[in-house]
């Protein structure tokens, strides 16, 4: 069963886009370009943030 987490491995800020890449089997880069596009409109920020705050690490997964 795959679960969406933060990724620890593959983090800029705090693992957020890694973790989505990881479930999603794409490239960190593509989810990283999409929250800079939403950011222009304010809410890449503030689905970035809520996620970051709502996804659990992997370590805690396993």
């Amino acid at each position: 069963m795959k679960r969406l987490y933060k990724s620890e491995t593959d983090r800029m800020i705090a693992g957020v886009c890694g973790g989505i890449a990881e479930y999603c089997n794409i490239d960190p880069s593509l989810v990283r370009l999409g929250f800079v596009l939403l950011g222009c409109t304010g809410m890449g920020i503030i689905l970035y943030i809520a996620a970051a705050i709502i996804l659990p690490p992997k370590s805690r997964l396993m």
